[in-house]
């Protein structure tokens, strides 16, 4: 029995041991549309670690904010009705393990698609699931991303 009990111990420490460097990469985008400045507001959440790690540089020195920037405007393209929309950056927010990035795009006077390729950390963490919530005249669609599946559409007909 103590034998058991010591084999059950060492199985149960080692299968703690397992989960402790399982991270979760995720990415978390909120989008609301702004019917009197005819905008669509993006909010997206990042891991601070995750995405200082991906970029190569420390979320404390005066270049994360360009940098996090760059990479948003080169792994976040948004479509709306078919037509490729500028999205501008309007800031940045590291705020201990979050870093928040503000962006929007501008003149959407109506909405019936939205197409978005959302790359943002697949190249850099394998099992990277990338979430965006849109809001829009009460309707909300949600759409998700992952390595394989890097571009998704949504209706508002």
């Amino acid at each position: 029995m103590k034998k058991f009990l010591h084999i059950t111990w060492i199985f149960a420490v080692l299968l703690s041991m397992s989960f402790m460097n399982a991270d979760f990469y995720s990415s978390m985008t909120k989008v609301d549309y702004l019917e009197a400045s005819k905008t669509l507001k993006f909010t997206t959440k990042l891991n601070t670690s995750h995405i200082s790690d991906a970029l190569k540089i420390n979320p404390n020195t005066a270049g994360f904010e360009a940098e996090v920037k760059k990479y948003v405007n080169n792994n976040f393209d948004l479509f709306v009705n078919g037509s490729t929309k500028t999205l501008t950056f309007t800031g940045s927010q590291v705020n201990g393990e979050s870093v928040w990035v503000y962006y929007e795009a501008n003149g959407i006077s109506a909405i019936s698609t939205i197409r978005i390729k959302n790359t943002i950390l697949l190249s850099s963490f394998p099992k990277q699931f990338n979430l965006v919530n849109i809001a829009y005249k009460g309707n909300q669609k949600t759409m998700n991303f992952q390595r394989g599946k890097e571009v998704n559409e949504v209706s508002f007909n």
